[in-house]
This record gives C-alpha cells, sequence and structure tokens, in this order.
C-alpha cells in the first residue's frame, strides 16, 4: 500500500508591511499565507503537464485566528489537502510559530480547478489525486491541543 503525502511545510518571515496599528500581523497577511502555501504545494508536487492545464480559484475560506504573530517571528503555513470531489477540494492550514511551533491561525479553505483553456471547472487527473489526496492528516490533531 502507497503511503499518502505528508502535509507541506512554507517557511515565512514576518516583515514589517505584515504589522498593523496593534503592533501584530494583520489578519489580511494570514489569508495570503494560506494562499502561498497553497500555491507553492501545489508547484513543488503537481506534475508539469497539470501545472500547465489546471488553475485554481477559492470558492470559501474559514480562518480561526489563535494568538498573535509579530515582527521578526519565522512562521510555518503547514498545509494538507482533505476532503475532495469531483471538483472542489478541501485544503487545510495551520500557520505556526516556528519556534515553539505554536499555533497562530487555522485555516479551512475549497478551491476549485479551473481548465486553463475554457476557464470552466473540471476534474483533475487520477495523478493528481493522488499526489494531493490524504487522509485526516496526523498533524491535523496534533495541532489541535494547541487551542
Amino acid at each position: 500500500m502507497s503511503q499518502l503525502p505528508e502535509p507541506f511545510e512554507l517557511a515565512i518571515q514576518v516583515a514589517p508591511a505584515d504589522i498593523d496599528e496593534l503592533g501584530h500581523v494583520n489578519n489580511v497577511t494570514y489569508l495570503r499565507w494560506v494562499q502561498e502555501a497553497a500555491v507553492a504545494h501545489w508547484r513543488a508536487v503537481a506534475p508539469p503537464a497539470d501545472q500547465a492545464q489546471l488553475l485554481w480559484i477559492v470558492v470559501r475560506h474559514e480562518i480561526d485566528y489563535r494568538q498573535p504573530a509579530y515582527l521578526g517571528d519565522q512562521i510555518l503555513a503547514t498545509t494538507w489537502v482533505g476532503a475532495a470531489s469531483r471538483i472542489k477540494f478541501e485544503r487545510h492550514t495551520a500557520i505556526l510559530r516556528a519556534t515553539d511551533r505554536s499555533l497562530l491561525a487555522k485555516a479551512r479553505t475549497v478551491w476549485c480547478p479551473i481548465d486553463v483553456g475554457t476557464g470552466k471547472p473540471t476534474s483533475v487527473s487520477a495523478e493528481v489525486r493522488a499526489c494531493f489526496s490524504v487522509a485526516p492528516a496526523p498533524a491535523a490533531s496534533k495541532l489541535e491541543h494547541h487551542r
């Protein structure tokens, strides 16, 4: 039996432009990190032919903010794909402080694959499904205790 893919991690450095008037990372920045992690995961794992044929659009974002991040923090955006239907893929992202791996925010995003040529929703290949399909990630249950 083949092993399911591990969650993907993207290292991020908090920049001065990420900080709001309260002195911590702005909520919109977390959303940007969720998107950046998803795109980086796609580019790192998807076969080149599929990358040339598919674009992805978001149909839903849900974010729970747990703790603030500050200038100078090193961040890890950990992401994995959950449930998938023919044209909807659920993606989970945990935003962690790298030093102690404390959960700063968690997100659930629903993505839809779009055919580059037609601009319409499309199914993905079995190869793409195999690259990204994971069972409920062990990382997810480990992260829940950081609430």
